[in-house]
């Protein structure tokens, strides 16, 4: 319960934020640097380990590099929105049908793996949570901060936009309570291939004139730092329990 309160929570303050805070771009850009910090340490931290030290599955590689070109796929669609793509000129291209099912497609999968997360705050629920808050900002911006009235499409429910997003990882998560728990390492292999292209995208795309950025350095660092305290904090109480 507290894990579908988490999820919807981080798409609906995140898109709140979007619809007040919108215009200041620099926000939007510094969350996603914070939350791909977190998002990579969460990978290397949390996902793989539990991947790769599965006993029931192999060739698990493969689906990791799956995730990783599911997601180039899914920014078809999306154009980018994930890592703040969103820049004016492409805004008229992106169709909003595209980018429901892009995002859906992303949160859906995401939801999944908490099927079987034996710990209500999981370092991997919260790197979902965190990497929401900023995908949905740019969210609110987009659908609330400029007229969508044009005339190649009407005006689109954006609200549906909102809940759709905000109900796709709890969805996912559903329905990972019917799969066999075998299939697990496989769908938590494609989320990390999935983190992994969006957080290194975002980390690794260049600046201007390749200077060094000490603020993002410092935001990724940030970003890192909260993973590891949560990865210590979690791995503790887990040892504890296993006492």
């Amino acid at each position: 319960m507290i894990t579908v309160l988490l999820l919807i929570l981080s798409v609906i303050s995140g898109v709140f934020l979007g619809k007040y805070f919108g215009k200041k771009e620099k926000i939007a850009k510094n969350l996603l640097i914070l939350s791909a910090g977190f998002l990579i340490t969460i990978c290397l931290n949390e996902v793989f380990p539990k991947v790769y030290t599965s006993e029931t599955a192999n060739n698990l590689g493969i689906f990791v590099i799956t995730g990783v070109l599911l997601q180039m796929v899914l920014e078809a669609l999306t154009k980018g929105f994930e890592h703040g793509h969103f820049h004016h000129h492409n805004e008229h291209n992106i169709l909003p049908v595209a980018l429901m099912v892009g995002l859906f497609i992303h949160a859906f999968i995401e939801g999944i793996p908490l099927a079987n997360e034996d710990h209500e705050l999981s370092p991997y629920l919260l790197g979902i949570v965190f990497h929401n808050l900023p995908i949905s900002f740019i969210l609110g911006a987009f659908l609330f901060n400029r007229k969508y009235e044009s005339k190649t499409y009407p005006s689109y429910p954006s609200l549906l936009i909102v809940a759709l997003f905000a109900l796709a990882s709890p969805l996912g998560m559903l329905l990972g309570n019917y799969f066999n728990p075998d299939l697990q390492p496989y769908f938590l292999a494609i989320v990390g291939g999935i983190f992994l292209h969006i957080s290194s995208v975002i980390i690794f795309e260049s600046n201007k004139n390749h200077n060094i950025d000490w603020t993002k350095i410092g935001l990724v660092i940030l970003g890192v730092s909260l993973a590891l305290i949560m990865h210590l904090f979690h791995s503790h109480e887990h040892a504890g329990h296993h006492h």
